[in-house]
């Protein structure tokens, strides 16, 4: 049964900056992590409030819309400073779930290996750790013997303590995840990598599968994809490509997760090149280009050779018309795929000429 939400927002931002399209994506996120939105409160402000966000008397405004509306949980799209958030508490008696939170549930519903969910559990403590948001229940989980009470310490401190250990020993499991990567790469018949990129939701998955004829999962919601998936496609005669599915990007992630799926955004270091996916049914995708393209330069994969392929053409609205330099696929239809597989072709027989002159 889903939660019936509120979701609340400080909009400080100029016209030239809409709120309209983060709002939407935010309920996006919220249906992928299984809770409805029952209203929405926007306030305008110049600033947000430092103790409450939304101002005192709008706390309590959203107290009493949440009682009439019988709500259990209250979405933020504004990340939250552990002093307004208990402020917040004591005047609103729900849940109160951030952005960074909300994006953080819905990674750990969609873990399927256990990289994964290490890799989700490693983002979660250090948001926590930075927040100590529910440390104390969340870590009652984690199994005996992680950071025992001693004298004196308290309450807050054993958090921190619980929270350093357990930190440790998810980054020597993942290290031992890195290193089997590696051994893994290094065993495979060298044919060139091309990774998929793109904002979460733009139809990598569905380009892969369409690409290499496979049955990666695909789901039409944010994060449907977070392990890395690879499969072996055709370009042309005597030539293939292995494929690389990757974990969608979106605006302002969470520096927490980045760092966590540091290992298997490994794939990215090693393509020879990106293919960046972008959703032509969507007239925001020159903003959800732009997010990618931080988060490649906040990788240091941004100086990788790329080709830019429009998705969805099926569905072409007039903002991603007749983008210069770009591809138009769609995988549904399968319109634009020879084009792009010659392209494919072309871009990598060229690089590999110039890696071996």
């Amino acid at each position: 049964m889903s939660q019936r939400a509120i979701l609340v927002a400080v909009d400080v931002r100029s016209r030239e900056y809409p709120i309209e399209p983060e709002l939407e994506e935010f309920e996006a996120l919220a249906q992928a992590a299984g809770a409805r939105i029952v209203e929405r409160i926007v306030q305008r402000r110049d600033k947000v409030d430092p103790a409450t966000l939304v101002g005192s008397g709008k706390a309590r405004e959203i107290a009493e819309r949440a009682t009439a509306l019988r709500a259990d949980l209250l979405l933020v799209l504004n990340d939250l400073r552990p002093r307004q958030r208990n402020n917040l508490e004591k005047t609103i008696p729900l849940p109160i779930v951030d952005r960074t939170m909300l994006i953080l549930d819905v990674f750990a519903r969609h873990a399927r290996s256990r990289e994964g969910k290490l890799q989700v559990e490693m983002a979660q403590l250090r948001y926590r750790q930075s927040n100590l948001i529910g440390v104390g229940a969340d870590l009652s989980r984690l199994g005996g013997g992680i950071g025992t009470r001693g004298p004196g310490e308290t309450k807050l401190e054993v958090d921190r303590r619980r929270i350093g250990a357990r930190i440790t020993v998810l980054r020597r499991l993942l290290a031992g995840v890195r290193r089997q990567r590696a051994v893994r790469r290094t065993s495979r018949h060298r044919e060139p990598l091309v990774a998929l990129v793109g904002y979460t939701n733009v139809g990598k998955s569905s380009l892969l599968n369409a690409l290499a004829r496979s049955d990666a999962h695909v789901a039409d919601q944010p994060f449907a994809t977070l392990d890395p998936t690879i499969r072996r496609a055709y370009l042309a005669p005597g030539a293939f490509v292995r494929i690389a599915d990757t974990v969608g990007f979106i605006t302002d992630l969470p520096e927490d997760l980045v760092n966590a799926f540091s290992a298997t955004l490994e794939e990215l270091r090693e393509a020879d090149l990106l293919l960046h996916v972008l959703d032509a049914s969507n007239p925001q995708w020159l903003r959800q280009s732009r997010a990618v393209e931080g988060i490649l330069r906040e990788l240091q994969v941004d100086g990788t050779p790329r080709l830019t392929v429009f998705n969805k053409s099926d569905r072409l609205v007039r903002e991603a018309a007749d983008e210069a330099g770009a591809l138009y696929v769609s995988a549904l239809t399968g319109d634009g795929l020879s084009e792009l597989r010659a392209a494919l072709a072309t871009r990598l027989e060229s690089l590999n000429r110039a890696a071996t002159s």
